[in-house]
């Protein structure tokens, strides 16, 4: 219970890092846009002589703009935007419960099947009766070996190989739906910038807003916090995107060795079921009929 604790602390650690960075990258662009809220090129208030006992003025501080607003002035794209990087959090949870190594490789059950079979404890059916009860990936693979026992090596492995295959495409369903958000993101930042600038350019062409910044600032804001947005997104996707490719790859290797070691148990020519004159070296077994 322990271990199986301590590995899901271990598989979630990653996935919340990536969520922390991003709300921390999208805070530090709010922050970031609020403290620029002044019109650009506006001239600065004319340097007052110094009162020491004068206080601060309050309502000459820019006012904190929260998210709402932010998604409110990147536009409409920061919607679609928004639902991504939701439908990524969902999907690097599930991802992270559905790859931990003891719900894809159980170590108890792994052990205590091979120590059967080593040992001679298992039949066909009763190794069969097993793996069903258990439902793992690794299990999947071991039932399609089980299927084969007898049968020569080269038989015994190709079941495995096709069985290695349907539990690769079960461990990298979603996967394609995170490497989705990585990649859209970006370009739907790139569209909203585009369509803030357009909206500037047609201000500048309809309005008459030559020297006057003030009144290009919404285009170019919309362009910025647009592209912002899907790179907060489309960073912490492809990172985790990343992260459980290789996490698969590694299961999938740890697979094809065990599954190895079923192919010399119960193979014909494997170690199991050998008897003591094939396991006898060559040599020997001609010297003793010459004998």
């Amino acid at each position: 219970m322990n271990s199986s604790v301590s590995s899901l602390r271990r598989t979630l650690f990653w996935p919340a890092v990536l969520v922390t960075l991003a709300f921390w990258a999208v805070a530090s662009a709010v922050r970031g846009q609020s403290d620029s809220a002044l019109p650009f090129g506006a001239a600065a208030p004319p340097s007052a002589p110094l009162v020491l006992a004068e206080p601060p003025v309050e309502e000459g501080r820019i006012p904190m703009k929260n998210l709402l607003q932010v998604l409110r002035d990147g536009g409409p794209l920061m919607i679609p935007i928004g639902a991504c990087s939701v439908i990524l959090l969902v999907f690097v949870f599930e991802r992270s419960i559905s790859l931990r190594r003891g719900r894809v490789i159980p170590r108890p059950f792994v052990k205590r099947f091979l120590q059967q079979l080593r040992d001679g404890q298992l039949s066909p059916e009763s190794a069969l009766d097993l793996c069903d009860k258990n439902r793992s990936p690794v299990a999947e693979v071991f039932a399609a070996a089980i299927r084969k026992w007898g049968r020569p090596a080269v038989e015994v492995e190709q079941a495995i190989i096709d069985a290695g295959e349907r539990a690769t495409n079960e461990l990298r369903k979603y996967l394609r739906v995170i490497n989705g958000v990585a990649t859209i993101t970006p370009l739907m930042g790139l569209l909203g910038t585009v369509l803030g600038m357009i909206q500037t350019f047609n201000t500048i062409a309809v309005g008459d807003a030559m020297g006057r910044p003030e009144m290009l600032a919404g285009g170019i804001g919309q362009a910025l916090l647009t592209t912002a947005g899907g790179l907060c997104v489309a960073i912490p996707s492809l990172i985790a995107y990343l992260y459980f490719v290789g996490r698969v790859d590694r299961l999938i290797t740890d697979i094809d060795g065990l599954g190895q070691r079923i192919v010399d148990l119960i193979a014909a020519d494997g170690h199991l079921l050998r008897g003591p004159e094939t396991e006898r070296p060559a040599g020997e077994r001609k010297t003793r009929k010459v004998a």
